[in-house]
């Protein structure tokens, strides 16, 4: 895989999955909707697909090492890969109890963190216990901070 791709996808799957779990959890935490945590993702797929997308092309810009292609390939692999590993997150919600869809998605989510980290760690134990405990650091903070939420505003 050309660097350019595999930097947009990597970036993108990695903070699709982090930072979609962190606020649907969040949202969850402090509202308990189906309609707010899809609206929630919906947003996270979009907007801050954009804005990854954005910063990945100015940072490669800024290092005055790759063609205008690249540049573009790496914000157009970001984008699109942060965009939909986000949109996999609605579909267990559209079919399960908030709930249970809750616990689906953090399933799915670290076990796609797991997977790439194997695969860009080559293996190594190390690598995934690192990420996937990143991963689950923001489970537990988002968590809290939704139920805070609820408990100052509910």
């Amino acid at each position: 895989m050309r660097h350019s791709l595999k930097m947009g996808f990597s970036f993108g799957l990695t903070s699709g999955i982090i930072t979609t779990l962190g606020l649907m959890v969040g949202l969850n935490s402090s509202t308990h909707l189906k309609s707010v945590v899809i609206g929630g993702i919906l947003v996270i797929a979009i907007a801050d697909a954009l804005s990854d997308a954005m910063g990945i092309h100015i940072s490669e810009e800024s290092e005055n090492k790759h063609t205008p292609k690249e540049i573009w390939e790496s914000t157009f692999a970001t984008f699109f890969s942060k965009f939909v590993f986000a949109l996999t997150f609605i579909v267990p919600i559209l079919l399960f109890q908030l709930s249970t869809a809750i616990i689906i998605n953090i399933i799915w989510g670290l076990s796609l963190l797991s997977i790439f980290s194997f695969y860009i760690g080559n293996g190594s134990w190390k690598v995934i216990a690192e990420h996937v405990a990143l991963g689950i650091a923001v489970i537990i903070i988002t968590h809290y901070i939704g139920n805070w939420i609820s408990s100052l505003f509910g």
